[in-house]
């Protein structure tokens, strides 16, 4: 009788647990009453499984437009949208294109002219497409280095540098390229076409052919 009272007052916590069956209840994964893991649950919210690739997206949704100039206060402009439509033998098909120029206003543009079944979604791409093309704009204090013409197609475009304080001497699709350019100061005529898509190609190969003060 004395054996079994003592066994009886025994309490749950005084009583050893194997060193075995410790790792093995260390081992054993939390569980909730439908069998679900919480530990598998909480390393999908990191991004552990499958190489991480809810943390990748993340990455990719933070660095857009990283490596940029100036890539916060970027300006973008949309030059001109157009309906196209394309025949073919079901019927025609209908969509739309966005000739967008970005810039960050410090000798950094680039332009882009992209398609797609709406004009958001158009809109959307250009921007994406001309922050990726953006090049460097050999500038002179507020104006360019010297005088050029710029050639696209039927389109001629003349840029001429200004004295400071001139402003931009120029419309449409080329003050659009020179606003981006962060050009102050500058002459400009356009000659034969005035295709807006030829004009913005004709200004950027004139502006990516400057030579800088050096040269």
């Amino acid at each position: 009788m004395e054996k079994e009272e003592k066994q009886e007052n025994l309490e749950p916590a005084q009583v050893a647990i194997p060193p075995v069956v410790a790792e093995t209840q260390a081992q054993v994964p939390l569980k909730d009453p439908r069998g679900n893991n919480f530990e598998r649950a909480e390393e999908k919210k990191r991004g552990s499984r499958r190489g991480g690739r809810y943390k990748r997206r993340e990455e990719e949704t933070t660095e857009d437009g990283a490596g940029l100039p100036g890539a916060a206060e970027l300006i973008e402009k949309v030059i001109a949208i157009n309906r196209v439509t394309k025949v073919t033998k079901g019927g025609k098909k209908l969509s739309f294109s966005a000739l967008v120029v970005v810039g960050d206003m410090k000798g950094h543009v680039g332009y882009s002219l992209e398609k797609a079944k709406e004009v958001s979604i158009a809109i959307r791409k250009a921007l994406g497409v001309a922050k990726k093309n953006m090049v460097k704009i050999p500038l002179k204090g507020t104006t360019i280095t010297h005088e050029i013409i710029g050639a696209c197609g039927g389109s001629r475009v003349l840029l001429k540098p200004a004295s400071e304080g001139t402003g931009v001497i120029a419309a449409g699709a080329v003050r659009a390229v020179c606003d981006g350019a962060g050009i102050r100061d500058i002459l400009t005529k356009c000659h034969r076409s005035s295709n807006p898509i030829n004009v913005v190609k004709a200004t950027m190969d004139g502006l990516m052919r400057l030579k800088s003060a050096k040269e």
